[in-house]
């Protein structure tokens, strides 16, 4: 009995180690990362916030955005973006 316990309380270890590796989000993140996107983020290296920039999305389309502070970080966001973020 407990060696069957022991190892039910191993597997349950293993399995909540590896979660997090799974990337799996609790979130209402519904699968998608959050904050800005790379391209986005590099987009602004070197700029100041209210700066115009174009960078290439993740579809591979041409964006024009504008640098704003988001998350802490200089990010480009899309002139044409939804009011919100788009997020819901």
């Amino acid at each position: 009995m407990k060696k069957q316990l022991l190892s039910t309380a191993v597997l349950l270890l293993t399995l909540a180690m590896l979660l997090p590796a799974t990337g799996y989000s609790f979130g209402g993140g519904q699968g998608r990362q959050q904050g800005p996107p790379p391209e986005a983020i590099a987009a602004c290296e070197g700029k100041s916030v209210g700066d115009s920039v174009e960078f290439t999305g993740r579809r591979g389309e041409t964006l024009e955005a504008t640098c704003q502070e988001q998350d802490g970080q200089l990010a480009a966001v899309p002139n044409n973006m939804p009011e919100g973020g788009g997020r819901r």
